[in-house]
């Protein structure tokens, strides 16, 4: 299903999550010294703060109220926390084994957000719901170019 103009700036965040993680294993599997672990946490903290924290406030306070209660929603915010806890510990101890744990769980979370809550939200929400979420989202949406 093609994606709802009203998503598609979250779907864009998403790609950038992606990029991140295929750049972060790709660095990993050419090099694991100390010095590239810690450049690539830096990449990963800042990508964070840059745009994963705008993307998860967008989705918490604007996208799963409108959505009602839905498991899958009570799970990708779990999955939020878990990403959150991840950074915290980059921050503290980078090591490659948490940047590879890292760019799992955004891989695996982006992909559940897109091939399951995305297409859900598509075929449920009534057209008006979904224009005054896009609105919403699309004026507080941080727009990165990579």
């Amino acid at each position: 299903m093609l994606r709802d103009p009203s998503l598609i700036p979250l779907s864009r965040q998403h790609q950038n999550g992606l990029a991140l993680c295929v750049l972060t294993r790709r660095s990993l599997a050419a090099d694991v010294s100390p010095e590239n672990v810690a450049k690539l946490a830096r990449r990963v903290i800042d990508r964070y703060e840059l745009e994963l924290i705008n993307h998860f406030e967008i989705e918490e306070q604007v996208l799963f109220p409108a959505c009602g209660p839905m498991p899958l929603i009570d799970e990708l915010l779990a999955e939020h926390r878990a990403i959150e806890a991840f950074v915290t510990q980059l921050r503290a101890a980078p090591s490659v084994a948490l940047l590879e744990q890292f760019c799992a769980l955004l891989s695996s979370h982006i992909r559940r957000e897109e091939n399951e809550l995305f297409e859900q939200i598509q075929r449920a929400l009534p057209r008006e719901v979904l224009e005054r979420t896009g609105s919403e989202i699309d004026r507080r949406v941080v727009r990165i170019c990579l």
